[in-house]
């Protein structure tokens, strides 16, 4: 399972009022395409009960009500009518999520929308229009980076269904996926998706542990730390060519000698990740898709932002005692604080109050 990209909080015209630099265009499609899902939920018990449902998405059933009552009661996790409803959307995406930074910066371009706050990406359920707007910010010389998304969250603001894309991996993968987007809907905080993403990377990862061994799943938790190793060891990669990528941006010089300099950078990644590929993951080849595809600042970037930040909240959860609440109290004492002040108090945190 490859924990980079593959959820977002999306942006629905239905809740937002139509003002500020977005144009209503935007928010219609949002609109169009969530009320479309919205419209074909089918009610999951009712599934199951359903003679006439076919034994596979039976057993999907079964599995995403355990998940979804495991959620609420061992996980402190909201209680509300969200994931308790299916959509088979026919495709392999929810959304696509366009991501853009300069050609010569790692700082991403956001957009800011109301109530939700500012995000580093658009996201759209129509491929045409993400497409569009693609070409066009390549157009003012962005790097761009379009990502597939399987999973996405309006904060509780109406009753998110379960996905056939969310089913197309494991059980595990699903309840990453459901433990995920429910932490959302306990603590979001405007303007900040670094922080927001990795409080909700880390309910989901520690609440797939505490899921499989409460199942008594040895193998599936064997399974499961070596796809989070291999997810490090793949950040950490990553992290390692943003660093390269930073100072020969600080560093200056022409554009032709940055430019030189930016693909070199690429090619190491690729190079190094090959060698890490073959030798410690033994041939594992779950991240190949994201390394032949185009590597740019927008790539790089969408994958920091999501992950920076992980390490610090694992650290506070331990001082929490892996207590969900109490977790959940500190992290919602943190987002009440300026952005600079949440930032030094989560990485100098020393205990759980």
């Amino acid at each position: 399972m490859q924990r980079i990209i593959s959820r977002v909080i999306f942006l629905t015209g239905l809740l937002l009022a139509l003002s500020g630099c977005t144009g209503v265009g935007y928010y219609a499609q949002s609109l169009k395409g969530h009320v479309g899902i919205m419209a074909a939920r089918q009610d999951v018990d009712r599934l199951i009960r359903d003679a006439a449902t076919p034994e596979p998405v039976r057993a999907q059933m079964l599995a995403a009500r355990d998940i979804r009552q495991f959620a609420t009661e061992r996980l402190g996790l909201p209680d509300n009518e969200s994931y308790r409803a299916y959509v088979d959307i026919g495709r392999d995406y929810v959304t696509l999520a366009v991501f853009a930074a300069p050609e010569f910066s790692l700082v991403p371009k956001t957009w800011c929308f109301p109530v939700f706050g500012c995000v580093p990406y658009r996201g759209y359920f129509s491929k045409d229009s993400a497409v569009r707007t693609a070409r066009e910010l390549q157009a003012e010389g962005l790097d761009v980076h379009i990502s597939g998304i399987t999973a996405y969250s309006t904060l509780g603001w109406s009753s998110d269904p379960l996905l056939s894309t969310m089913f197309a991996q494991d059980k595990t993968h699903l309840a990453a996926l459901v433990f995920h987007e429910l932490a959302h809907q306990r603590v979001y905080v405007n303007d900040d998706t670094a922080f927001n993403e990795a409080f909700a990377v880390v309910v989901e990862t520690t609440g797939v542990k505490t899921w499989l061994a409460a199942a008594g799943d040895t193998d599936g938790s064997r399974r499961y730390e070596a796809e989070l190793r291999r997810s490090d060891d793949f950040v950490a990669l990553v992290a390692q060519t943003r660093g390269e990528l930073g100072r020969i941006y600080a560093r200056g010089g022409s554009a032709a000698q940055m430019r030189a300099a930016k693909a070199a950078a690429i090619e190491r990644l690729r190079v190094r990740y090959r060698k890490m590929r073959d030798r410690r993951w033994g041939g594992y080849d779950g991240y190949d898709g994201w390394i032949r595809t185009p590597v740019n600042n927008a790539k790089i970037a969408a994958t920091s932002v999501y992950n920076d930040r992980v390490p610090a909240f694992l650290r506070l959860f331990e001082l929490c005692a892996g207590d969900y609440p109490r977790f959940y109290k500190a992290v919602k004492r943190l987002g009440q604080v300026t952005k600079a002040d949440r930032v030094r108090a989560l990485e100098g945190a020393q205990a759980c109050e």
